[in-house]
């Protein structure tokens, strides 16, 4: 692998109102808030091997840049529309679709590149900034309209505010859109990252081509990413301009890459479908890489609960396949399904001694405990590893599961608190943590924690009130923006 080279980033000086009107942290603020809204959505793919290589990858990307000091979330959204998009605060957005599109490993750095350069320029934010009075307008009536949906406490209530906000939505995703100096600025950028990078530098014009080729077989609209993101033969002439000027470079896609799209390719269609697909691919051998394929073919058959082919499979896998956390993980799941629950445990324990950072390695220990009937090793689990991880909300809910299991109910709703606080549904994590400041089933150092987070999430309903006709509307108000801002 090449090393990557480390490069300043000169970024140009534009007079950068965003950073007066709408400061860094109310970027990241807002942010998070949409991405509360995607987590309870259902838009999020809560999928953490992908979202894991698409953070190893992004993060390779913006390691390039040591005086840039955004954090950045990665992570992919189940739609098998071609897109991406950057949310204020450093949040990226991938559909599976645009991974599934991207034949090499450098085609889906250079989008994640050009994405990672509106952020670093603060994109969101001066379209926010210039669109201020339109976008006020617009939010102000989305929040009368969502508090006077709530009002009436039931599902109905629910429902209609969300058809507010989807719809809401759309007209502010029109008013920002990005301008076409946005995109030549993020191409510019994204290309002297992708080639610090180490990645192969001719691929940002390749995919651009692709996207071309992508739209000529779509009946009805343009895909999404490319009326974000308009393609022209300008633009793809100046990539390939650039690329010229560089030496070539030959780039091995890595396993991860491979694995994650076999993974989704596992995922499309009925179950049966699926392991055809593989099944006629390895035989014919239509595949980029052998080891991704069989694996593919694995978690199809895992997907089809078909498990005596999916042993067999999973044999012949591991005798050509070097180690990796998602071998070991398919590997325990194939066990864990099939009923080998002890043997699930021994795998998935060796497995995250070995990759204590993979998240779906992090999940599955402690699910296998559950499933044994472990309920109290599952509890100390996942309290150590929320002490590494204290904002992950799927862990949240599986320290809710198992001191349920323990019937301890302080602290079962105080997690489950969390966790739908991690959703942003502000209304149900206090709820939870007024059930469990009433249980008597803890100490004081318990009760007196969740006393505190109680209080602090009533503030913040209470600030969120008051902000959303108040003097800071703009800064506060912003915050209620519930869809994909590209």
């Amino acid at each position: 692998m090449l090393l990557p080279q480390v490069y300043p980033q000169r970024l140009p000086d534009l007079g950068d109102v965003s950073q007066t009107d709408f400061s860094p942290a109310q970027e990241r603020k807002l942010g998070e808030t949409i991405m509360q809204k995607l987590h309870a959505s259902g838009e999020y793919m809560n999928d953490p091997e992908v979202n894991d290589y698409l953070n190893e990858l992004g993060h390779r990307l913006t390691a390039v840049s040591p005086d840039v000091k955004q954090d950045f979330q990665f992570f992919a959204v189940y739609d098998p529309q071609i897109n991406a998009f950057a949310l204020p605060g450093g949040f990226i957005g991938v559909n599976t679709g645009l991974i599934q599109l991207a034949q090499t490993e450098s085609e889906l750095a250079s989008v994640l590149a050009h994405e990672i350069s509106h952020v670093t320029q603060h994109h969101m934010a001066r379209a926010l900034v210039a669109q201020k009075d339109s976008i006020l307008m617009s939010l102000a009536g989305l929040a009368v309209a969502i508090l006077a949906a709530r009002a009436g406490g039931n599902s109905n209530g629910d429902a209609a505010a969300g058809a507010i906000a989807a719809t809401q939505a759309m007209t502010i995703q029109h008013q920002i859109n990005f301008t076409r100096e946005n995109e030549y600025e993020a191409d510019r950028l994204g290309f002297q990252r992708l080639d610090a990078a180490g990645f192969d530098v001719t691929a940002m014009a390749t995919f651009m081509q692709r996207l071309q080729s992508a739209m000529r077989f779509v009946e009805g609209s343009v895909p999404t990413y490319l009326r974000d993101h308009p393609v022209t033969y300008e633009r793809i002439a100046e990539a390939q301009a650039r690329a010229a000027d560089h030496p070539y470079r030959q780039v091995v896609d890595s396993l991860d890459f491979h694995l994650v799209r076999a993974l989704l390719r596992s995922y499309e269609g009925e179950p049966r479908q699926a392991v055809k697909w593989f099944d006629d691919a390895i035989a014919e051998h239509k595949y980029n890489n052998a080891t991704a394929a069989q694996y593919g073919l694995v978690a199809s058959l895992l997907r089809a609960r078909d498990f005596d082919r999916a042993k067999k499979e999973l044999a012949t896998l591991e005798k050509t396949a070097p180690e990796h956390p998602m071998i070991d993980a398919i590997a325990g799941h194939v066990m864990l399904e099939s009923g080998d629950v002890d043997g699930a445990i021994k795998r998935f324990g060796a497995a995250v001694a070995k990759y204590p950072n993979k998240m779906q390695l992090v999940y599955d220990y402690p699910e296998a405990l559950l499933k044994a009937g472990r309920n109290a090793d599952a509890a100390k689990f996942v309290e150590e590893q929320l002490s590494r991880f204290p904002s992950d909300g799927p862990l949240q809910l599986l320290a809710a599961r198992a001191y349920a299991a323990e019937n301890k109910q302080m602290l079962s709703h105080r997690h489950q608190g969390e966790y739908y606080a991690w959703q942003g549904n502000l209304k149900g994590a206090i709820d939870q943590f007024e059930i469990a400041a009433k249980a008597k089933d803890g100490d004081f150092y318990d009760a007196s924690e969740i006393d505190t987070r109680l209080r602090a999430l009533q503030r913040e309903v209470a600030d969120q009130k008051k902000s959303a006709f108040g003097r800071q509307g703009f800064s506060m108000t912003v915050e209620r923006v519930p869809a994909q801002l590209r």
